[in-house]
């Protein structure tokens, strides 16, 4: 059936801020769905509060609401354009809940808008526990023991008729929030308790608890003729009792045999036509007994979920674009395969490699958190590698990671205590991975393991064998390592930083050179959904140790963009967002783009997003084989946070051409030594200071420079492990803990300005002349991280003395550093008094809610300065705010609820929302100066 030609313009709901439970993977989905409509001549609208988001840029939609995700904006947006459809799915719960909200409110009807991609009623059956049980129950469809309770008497008598151990499953509530596990009769009421508060409608599902069983997700699409196909089937590598987002998970399904896998597809399928007539994605998740592989029904999610961009990564296939067209009345076999360009949409994956994904946690930045994993999603982002065999895509994780681990162990940072790894085994965290490789090098019997993890066997073998090669590497030195030998090796995923740790004595470099004597090197395979069977027509690749290269490389003027790799606190979407902006802007500019990243969720990783993409971790030996291999004219390190600006040293020190500010003035930036003086000679203030090696030198520049003292180490992210200290014992075990944790680092002490505002300048610099893009003027004091902090667009209290100061420093500073490309400055303001707290040379988190609020392509600008193509004086910018605008730090505390919830000088804040406000008499801005004003009081 051909698209339904009634549908000419169409709304998407985004999902707004990034939460724990809910990141950029809908971001992803909602931006593929938006350019799938457009390309079929439909005028889309999205509306998003998200500004650090490439969904809500021009290049996506054709209108774009940053408004509040409420009835009130949806209202607003129908009076203003005229909407045909209404696409709720692409925006995770967030965007359901406010479909379901606005469709009880009559609103959809009122304006003739139509619900595509999903069923009203469908929600209603998969979010409400009994309604989705008894429907399974009606189909034939295995489920866990279970009773519905909406109070606190009707929970108990459930407990009381299932037994323990049991799982509390509030309704309508985002991953996992408000959930556990009750192993106890003791644990019971407060577990109950929180459950029902966290559901909005006090309404929790008491279950049967089947913990150690597998568990898998199936990703479907199903079209308007009830024609479904599976598009990807995840197993997790870690049993029952762990939130999906935080458990590892590995595709195609590993363990399951096939009658099992047949029996799962038709359930699922059943499922998915059982809950309403709709075209579009789903989510199915089972659970597995590990014993007989009797299946039972976990849930069911009628909309494009969490797992859709890491199946759509995985596979080549991508279901949003898929989805949004199958709303719009298409049928599978009507629409194109993207990847090969020959076959149909109607088509089923077929993966002949092995792809992991590792979530990444941010446990540090929540002091005194539980960091027990469970029903309660906690990571704040993934990494996704591909490799020919689980291993070898499971060591790739594990470097894409960014904790410091070079692979699976075999680094130096193993745990050697017997006592510790078994808790860990036992009761699983962010290292269980790495405590399970441990304990078999401590020798821990394989059945112990399974038996404290109950992760499946295979698994576990798999990781056994690592231990058993490395003995067997011991055994040799670099120069006499038979070949086989050491592809075998490669193959298994090591880097070469672990192979020169477990011989000893040599260097990374030292191993890649023996290597590549040996005729060692990495190729590079297609993505192509199919197996090869057709031939794929994009470019999207990842490494592996064979004979047979796929990625053929042109004669065209390259330019690499490095990733940000996983989102994580201090370093999230925002950089993905300048991420795209350069790829796009060195295409416009005449360049083949070709982008390295291992972030499954972001728009980066799409595979038409660049010319030519390499899903490879952010990791030096990763990297440097693809320059070797593609030979760019150089590298953008600037648009990928710290993540890619870690990468520049190497990439000076081996001649590569680093595109945009040079490695030595980002170098002097980073150095607060070197930077001080600088400022010195420019006479610009700047709080004093001073750097220690030691705890006794620490205790000299602190009553130098005079208390409160800010301390931090060099080169950080996001104020990480940054502290105030206001006397000499605080200052001892601050500097004691920072050299503990941070060995062979310098420490940073810097006078704090107490009670002083903080504002921020963004700019572009060419050479010649600077462009100040914005200034913001901060809610909370200095002391609070900038993204922790509201900021507002333009100062609105700052005295034009101390706004002519910010712009007279900003430009000394650009042309001192001799940026080419973005600045960011820090100023502390005090007694109207203008201070330099810190400058980055670099994409900065604030630019993308700079270039919303005023509608300009700041990044695109940028990049084409940085690779030489254009000059300042070549655009014509033209600011469109009127009034300010207000960007809110979002958290998610609610997922740790009994952390220190203080803000200070280390970021917490996990997102963030854009307001728009006419005036300063709006209420919500009086709310907020009354709260500077208090501060500064204090």
């Amino acid at each position: 059936m051909p698209r339904d030609t009634s549908i000419n313009s169409v709304l998407i709901i985004g999902s707004g801020p990034i939460i724990i439970g809910q990141a950029c993977e809908f971001d992803y989905s909602g931006s593929q769905a938006a350019l799938s409509l457009k390309d079929e001549g439909i005028t889309v609208s999205i509306i998003n509060s998200n500004p650090a988001t490439i969904m809500t840029d021009k290049v996506i939609a054709d209108n774009v609401y940053l408004l509040p995700l409420t009835c009130e904006s949806i209202e607003k947006i129908l009076q203003e354009q005229h909407i045909d459809a209404v696409l709720p799915t692409m925006g995770g719960q967030t965007a359901l809940n406010l479909c379901i909200e606005a469709s009880e409110r009559g609103i959809w009807e009122k304006y003739g808008v139509k619900v595509i991609g999903v069923d009203v009623a469908a929600i209603e059956k998969t979010e409400n526990r009994e309604e989705f049980r008894r429907l399974m129950v009606d189909i034939g469809v295995g489920v866990a023991k279970s009773k519905i309770a909406n109070s606190f008497l009707e929970g108990k008598e459930a407990a009381q008729e299932i037994g323990f151990p049991l799982v509390i499953r509030p309704s309508y509530t985002l991953g996992g929030t408000g959930g556990g596990f009750v192993h106890k009769k003791e644990e019971f009421e407060a577990a109950l308790s929180r459950g029902l508060q966290a559901s909005p409608t006090h309404e929790v599902l008491v279950e049967q608890a089947v913990l150690g069983w597998k568990e898998f997700e199936l990703e479907l699409l199903r079209d308007s003729n009830d024609n479904v196909i599976i598009i990807c089937t995840i197993e997790n590598f870690d049993p029952m009792g762990i939130h999906t987002g935080d458990s590892i998970t590995v595709a195609p399904g590993m363990t399951l045999s096939d009658r099992c896998y047949q029996e799962m597809r038709n359930q699922a399928i059943q499922m998915m036509r059982a809950i309403g007539n709709f075209a579009g994605g789903c989510n199915v998740q089972f659970s597995v007994n590990p014993e007989n592989e009797e299946i039972i029904a976990i849930e069911i999610n009628p909309r494009v979920s969490r797992s859709s961009a890491l199946a759509s990564k995985a596979t080549g296939y991508p279901i949003a674009k898929i989805a949004a067209k199958l709303a719009i009345g298409y049928n599978l076999d009507e629409i194109q395969n993207q990847i090969t360009k020959t076959t149909s949409a109607y088509f089923e994956p077929t993966l002949d490699y092995v792809i992991v994904k590792l979530p990444r946690w941010n446990f540090a930045k929540f002091k005194g958190a539980n960091r027990e994993l469970g029903l309660q999603m906690k990571s704040v982002g993934e990494v996704m590698a591909i490799g020919r065999t689980f291993i070898e895509a499971l060591q790739k994780a594990c470097q894409s990671l960014e904790t410091g681990r070079h692979g699976l162990g075999a680094d130096g940072k193993q745990l050697r205590n017997l006592e510790e790894i078994m808790h860990s085994l036992e009761h699983p965290s962010s290292d269980r991975i790495f405590h399970i490789k441990d304990a078999f090098e401590l020798g821990v019997p394989l059945e112990s393991i399974r038996k404290a993890t109950h992760i499946d066997k295979w698994f576990l073998l798999q990781i056994q064998e690592l231990v058993h090669l490395e003995a067997e590497l011991r055994r040799y030195q670099l120069n006499n390592i038979p070949r086989d030998f050491f592809l075998t090796l490669k193959q298994k995923g090591y880097s070469d930083v672990q192979i020169a740790w477990l011989l000893g004595n040599v260097t990374e470099d030292d191993v890649f050179r023996r290597r590549t004597e040996l005729g060692i090197r990495r190729v590079y395979k297609m993505v192509d959904t199919c197996a090869a069977e057709f031939p794929a027509q994009t470019p999207y690749y990842y490494s592996t140790f064979e004979e047979e290269n796929e990625s053929v490389v042109s004669d065209k003027k390259k330019i690499i963009v490095l990733g940000s790799g996983p989102n994580r606190i201090g370093q999230g979407i925002e950089f993905d967002y300048s991420c795209v902006h350069g790829l796009l802007a060195s295409k416009e500019a005449g360049f083949e783009s070709i982008m390295i990243n291992c972030n499954p969720e972001t728009v980066s990783t799409d595979f038409n997003m660049a010319d030519k993409l390499y899903f490879e971790p952010v990791y030096w030996e990763h990297v440097r084989e693809i320059i070797e291999l593609e030979k760019p004219v150089g590298v953008i390190v600037q648009l990928g946070g710290q993540t890619a600006l870690k990468m520049a040293e190497k990439l000076e020190a081996n001649g590569i051409k680093i595109i945009g500010t040079s490695f030595k003035d980002m170098d002097l930036a980073e150095d607060r030594g070197r930077f001080s003086d600088l400022l010195k000679s420019l006479d610009i203030p700047y709080p004093k200071y001073g750097v220690a090696e030691s705890a006794e030198e620490a205790l000299k520049v602190a009553n130098e420079v005079g208390y409160p003292v800010l301390v931090r180490p060099s080169y950080v992210l996001g104020g990480e492990r940054m502290s105030i200290v206001i006397n000499d014992d605080e200052l001892e075990t601050a500097v004691v803990k920072l050299l503990r944790n941070l060995p062979g680092n310098r420490v940073l002490i810097d006078h704090f300005l107490d009670r002083a505002e903080e504002a921020e300048s963004d700019s572009i610099c060419d050479g010649e002349e600077v462009h100040i893009i914005g200034m913001m003027e901060h809610i909370e004091p200095a002391g609070i991280h900038s993204g922790d902090s509201s900021a507002v667009l333009p100062p609105f209290s700052l005295s034009e003395n101390v706004q002519r100061k910010m712009e007279e420093y900003t430009i000394k500073l650009a042309k001192a550093l001799n940026v080419r490309g973005l600045l960011n400055i820090q100023f502390a303001v005090k007694d109207e008094q203008v201070y330099v707290i810190e400058a980055n040379p670099r994409a900065s988190r604030t630019v993308p809610f700079i270039a919303k609020a005023y509608d300009v392509p700041y990044v695109n600008i940028a990049t084409k300065i940085m690779l030489g193509t254009n000059k300042l004086k070549d655009f014509n910018i033209e600011r469109k705010l009127t009034g300010y605008a207000i960007k809110e730090p979002i958290f998610s505390f609610d997922k740790f609820p009994d952390v220190d919830k203080q803000l200070g000088p280390e970021m917490k804040s996990t997102g963030e929302a854009i307001r728009f406000i006419k005036d300063l008499d709006d209420p919500f801005f009086r709310e907020m100066y009354a709260k500077k004003s208090m501060y500064l009081s204090k």
